[in-house]
């Protein structure tokens, strides 16, 4: 489903979910490829992660983007968000379980690929931690 590969990278940290109600993202359906690299700053060494996977996206999941892209989870209060057909800025914050989190996440949709970033600054029991992530989606043909 669309906004879980858009919104890859968020699944490492804390759950998101929807309130944007806007056109949907200027995507074409077919077999995208996606790729997160996530690197975290920390007291607590932690490698870098790499995921790339492969999905057939529908007009439909497209088309109902707009209604899933950022949701509000339990502790978590959507701060601002911006969407709209060529993208999306949002700004959350999360607390819960000793810790909280600062969230800031762009995406650029530019029909056969798009692009963003996802920025996670922690305060966990184990410390301070940053964690950026980038994302890469490519369009491969149809499915």
């Amino acid at each position: 489903m669309l906004p879980r590969v858009l919104l890859l990278s968020a699944a490492l940290a804390l759950p998101l979910a929807a309130q944007a109600q806007a056109e949907a993202p200027d995507l074409l359906p077919g077999q995208w490829e996606f790729t997160s690299t996530t690197t975290v700053e920390g007291d607590m060494p932690i490698p870098d992660q790499n995921e790339t996977h492969q999905e057939c996206l529908t007009q439909d999941e497209i088309d109902e983007a707009p209604m899933t892209l950022i949701e509000e989870e339990e502790g978590c209060e959507l701060l601002e968000q911006d969407v709209s057909a060529s993208g999306m800025d949002y700004r959350m914050r999360c607390t819960g379980e000793g810790g909280e989190a600062d969230i800031v996440g762009s995406m650029s949709y530019l029909q056969d690929r798009a692009e963003g970033t996802m920025r996670v600054e922690m305060t966990t029991p184990m410390g301070e931690m940053v964690m950026n992530t980038e994302i890469q989606a490519e369009r491969l043909g149809d499915c």
